[in-house]
């Protein structure tokens, strides 16, 4: 088992950890591509045309890949939320390693047998 000193750090980590989490504001799974559509011409400016931009969302429903377009708005919006779901797995991964060895230094495990060698 570990000190109790080394056990409390590992807790109030976890409880930071926690209260971060709870701080973490919308949440959205997937991409945001921006695309540019070539058959819609918006100006040309020098004899340089400018093409149609917009944006699709892209994510999984219950095992099939769903695509949504988005305004620039929309995607800006939906942008913040996809960065604010991957910081809360790199927190919940956090948390997790950080529970395992918690619960593994305070509670008695089972005793290994001796090598019949």
């Amino acid at each position: 088992m570990k000190s109790k000193t080394a056990t409390d750090t590992l807790r109030r980590r976890h409880q930071r950890l926690a209260e971060r989490l709870g701080k973490s504001g919308w949440i959205l799974q997937g991409t945001i591509t921006e695309r540019t559509d070539t058959r819609v011409v918006r100006k040309v400016v020098g004899g340089k045309k400018s093409y149609a931009r917009y944006y699709q969302w892209t994510f999984k429903r219950q095992g099939k890949t769903i695509t949504v377009n988005l305004t620039a708005s929309q995607a800006k919006t939906y942008l913040k939320a996809i960065a604010n779901q991957r910081k809360t797995e790199r927190i919940l991964r956090e948390m997790r390693s950080l529970s395992l060895q918690c619960l593994e230094a305070t509670t008695v495990s089972v005793k290994r047998r001796k090598s019949a060698s």
